[in-house]
């Protein structure tokens, strides 16, 4: 009797204390454990180019596509997409390696740099208006021309380094030649010589206005390594054989060399173009670069 009194007392409470909790959105039953809520994460700014992890984005690559195409069209040059897409991704990726040996190089573009330069470019443009004018004109926000900026300017420390570690003076020879057009004509010659003609005197038969002269070069700067390489194994005095280069058929003479001769302005600039030509090409088999699909 005491127990089912007891029920009979205790039922009404807990209908309503069912009732208070169904109001606040809880049953009766086990607590639930609380879900931890993830932590978001950024979402990667897509990269056109990516050289050793960095790189550019596709905005900025594409902004610098359209500034390429424009000079391109303003020249009379009529480039398709393919090749202009091609040239600009290069360009990004030779001017990421340079950044990137300036910085292994102990050069780092800090921000007051950055700013030095871009307060320089906005006094020549009138002021901060025609800073804005010129970044809209060429297609540039300001967060990627600063960007673009500082990329330049350690490429540009990188590049003047390495032309710098091209000696001014070099081993060089004097050369004179005969230049031919048919392989007939190269035998004619190279017979009269090894008749016992003197090489100046043809030569200015065959040239009557240069009369042969090739002048003084260094190592690295002819376009042609054939003829490069068969005059620095002449000594003064000796012709070589007939060097077909081509459609066209050479007969060297070394005049005289000289193991330490100042470069010409000429030389010395082709020998720093291909001595950073020929870090980037090691830089490049070196390195990971990646091209956005």
């Amino acid at each position: 009797m005491a127990h089912s009194l007891l029920n009979k007392f205790l039922a009404p409470i807990i209908i309503l204390l069912a009732l208070a909790l169904a109001a606040c959105g809880q049953t009766l039953g086990p607590v639930p454990t609380s879900t931890p809520i993830p932590t978001p994460t950024e979402t990667p700014i897509p990269l056109a180019v990516s050289v050793n992890g960095e790189g550019v984005t596709a905005s900025e690559f594409e902004a610098e596509l359209a500034r390429y195409q424009q000079a391109q069209a303003g020249l009379g040059n009529t480039v398709t997409l393919e090749t202009a897409a091609q040239a600009v991704s290069n360009d990004f990726v030779d001017t990421l390696l340079l950044e990137q040996g300036a910085v292994a190089s102990g050069f780092v573009v800090d921000d007051a740099t950055v700013q030095s330069r871009i307060d320089a470019l906005t006094a020549q443009l009138g002021g901060a208006d025609g800073l804005g004018g010129w970044e809209s004109v060429h297609g540039y926000t300001d967060a990627d021309f600063r960007s673009s900026l500082r990329r330049q300017i350690g490429a540009a420390w990188m590049r003047d380094r390495i032309a710098a570690s091209v000696p001014g003076t070099a081993e060089q020879v004097h050369v004179k030649q005969i230049l031919l057009y048919n392989s007939g004509d190269a035998q004619q010659a190279l017979g009269f010589l090894q008749a016992g003609w003197d090489f100046s005197d043809l030569a200015a038969q065959y040239e009557p206005v240069t009369k042969g002269e090739l002048g003084w070069f260094p190592r690295g700067y002819l376009p042609s390594s054939a003829i490069e390489e068969a005059a620095f194994a002449l000594q003064p005095g000796q012709y070589s054989a007939i060097i077909q280069d081509g459609t066209v058929y050479h007969i060297l003479y070394v005049v005289e060399r000289d193991p330490a001769r100042l470069v010409s302005p000429d030389a010395l600039l082709t020998m720093q173009e291909r001595a950073v030509q020929s870090w980037l090409t090691q830089r490049r088999n070196e390195s990971t670069i990646l091209y956005a699909p």
